[in-house]
């Protein structure tokens, strides 16, 4: 076999093929000696049909089938020959099919990059120390006590934390705009979900009251015609409720799935996964600024395929997201370039974590695994079911290995790095958070 490959940019390969005649007459026999053995002809017997008829009727069909196989070998031999790591499926152009030559085709490809780890010592860590604070629990609880609470309505001038019913109708120059008009809606007044100025202007009014605001929209607003834009909005008060919160009794802990040890053990519950929810942001915000460490202290060529491959990987997790409504939706109507960017980090960060793993020869500890297994596990009415259905599913093992070894990848980075504490408080911790690839 002649293999002859060159470079024709950056990460693509042109890589010429010649695979000797022989190799493919000799396949192409053997495969239409088998299919004589079994095919059914009008006029002869099963198994007598003459080689030459066979090799008339399916000769051609068998060729194409033999090339095509004998080109896909071929090439992944080429290849540990010429010792490159093709990233992607090749394209391949054949050149020579002729029957009683050589055959020969062009593959052109993209392959992995070299990657050369910079020194992970210059990278300068903020790791966030917080605790859950007997106050945190207190304000936790509260939130927990106005979700589940009633709405009763009141004869007073609304106030904010107050929820009103209201009619509202928008002009922009006198004219009214799409999404400006509403009839018994309910707003609760200091949730910021209505233009700056909206909420507000409502305070102090009862039921029965109107108003006319006068405001602008925001001058980053989603809608391109209201970017800016001075409008009035007509408000009529239909009815002002003021929340009551519920109360803390047993019906109230077990809707959190507590039944024992009353308050107390509801307040334990609540800290306890307070902490593990701490726990998961610092541990975020460590790792997202670790790869953002990696990404900037590596420069490394991305080929082009991977990147295509991973675009198609988001697109296709944003349609599940979707749910049921995105059943006979077109894909294309979520375009390459809303995931390109994301697309080429995790590459990025792909790349350059496999070759820390390598470099270090890293791999999934058996205990960190069972460890975050149980993790978890723990938040279920049945953590031992859990755990057996983990470790009776190759597929959500392998998940929670390669999540086990990311962390360890982030741990061995850490402990080459400059990492310096923060002092911070749980709120902070939990608002900061954000995904790390």
């Amino acid at each position: 076999m002649q293999v002859s490959i060159e470079t024709t940019s950056g990460l693509e390969r042109r890589m010429t093929v010649g695979v000797p005649a022989e190799r493919v007459e000799v396949e192409i026999e053997n495969r239409l000696k088998k299919v004589a053995k079994q095919v059914k002809i009008d006029g002869f017997r099963p198994g007598k049909v003459p080689f030459k008829v066979v090799k008339q009727r399916y000769g051609a069909g068998v060729r194409q089938e033999v090339v095509g196989e004998v080109m896909s070998q071929t090439f992944y031999e080429a290849v540990t020959q010429e010792k490159v790591q093709p990233a992607g499926q090749p394209s391949v152009e054949p050149k020579q099919l002729e029957a009683g030559k050589d055959l020969e085709y062009i593959a052109t490809f993209e392959v992995y990059p070299a990657v050369e780890l910079a020194d992970f010592s210059s990278i300068e860590i903020s790791k966030p120390v917080a605790e859950v604070t007997e106050a945190d629990v207190v304000k936790m609880i509260d939130i927990f006590r106005k979700q589940q609470g009633t709405w009763d309505a009141v004869e007073r001038a609304a106030a904010e934390g107050d929820q009103v019913n209201i009619n509202y109708a928008g002009t922009k120059d006198g004219e009214a705009f799409d999404g400006g008009t509403a009839e018994n809606s309910d707003l609760e007044l200091g949730s910021k979900s209505m233009i700056p100025g909206f909420e507000d202007g409502i305070v102090g009014l009862s039921a029965g009251d109107e108003k006319t605001l006068e405001l602008s929209f925001p001058e980053d607003y989603h809608n391109e015609d209201l970017k800016g834009a001075a409008v009035q909005f007509a408000v009529k008060v239909n009815a002002v409720n003021e929340r009551t919160e519920a109360e803390l009794n047993e019906e109230f802990f077990a809707k959190y799935g507590v039944s024992d040890n009353g308050e107390e053990g509801f307040r334990e519950e609540v800290k306890a996964n307070m902490e593990r929810e701490l726990a998961n942001a610092t541990s975020n915000k460590v790792k997202t600024q670790v790869m953002d460490a990696v990404l900037a202290a590596n420069e490394v060529d991305v080929p082009k395929s991977l990147v295509a491959g991973e675009i198609e990987t988001l697109r296709n997790q944003m349609f599940q997201q979707f749910g049921a409504g995105a059943e006979g939706l077109d894909k294309s109507i979520l375009p390459d370039d809303m995931f390109t960017e994301q697309a080429e980090r995790r590459v990025r960060l792909g790349l350059l974590l496999g070759e820390v793993i390598k470099a270090e020869k890293i791999s999934p500890d058996a205990d960190k695994v069972r460890a975050k297994v149980e993790e978890i596990a723990s938040t279920y009415q049945e953590p031992e079911q859990v755990v057996e259905y983990y470790y009776g599913n190759q597929e959500q093992l392998q998940a929670v290995e390669s999540a086990v070894l990311e962390d360890q990848v982030v741990e061995t980075i850490l402990a080459k790095a400059t990492v310096t504490d923060s002092e911070e408080s749980y709120e902070d911790v939990i608002a900061q958070q954000q995904p790390a690839a």
